[in-house]
């Protein structure tokens, strides 16, 4: 079980990083709040401006919090 914990933070400081990465970028937040919401739409992820907006603000809280 302790092995399986290890691999979960792994793969969530992963995602993490790779999301923080994606909103941190040099390009305008909103092209890349578009491309985030067109990956999930092809993973039949469908969420609303608001709750797009909501969820960067939860990510980048959550990075700044790491720091």
């Amino acid at each position: 079980m302790k092995a399986l914990n290890v691999v979960a933070a792994f793969l969530g400081g992963i995602a993490l990083g790779a999301v923080a990465g994606i909103l941190f970028a040099p390009e305008k937040g909103t092209d890349t709040r578009s491309k985030i919401a067109e990956v999930l739409r092809k993973k039949g992820i469908r969420l609303t401006r608001e709750e797009m907006d909501d969820l960067a603000d939860q990510i980048a809280s959550e990075v700044k919090d790491a720091d």
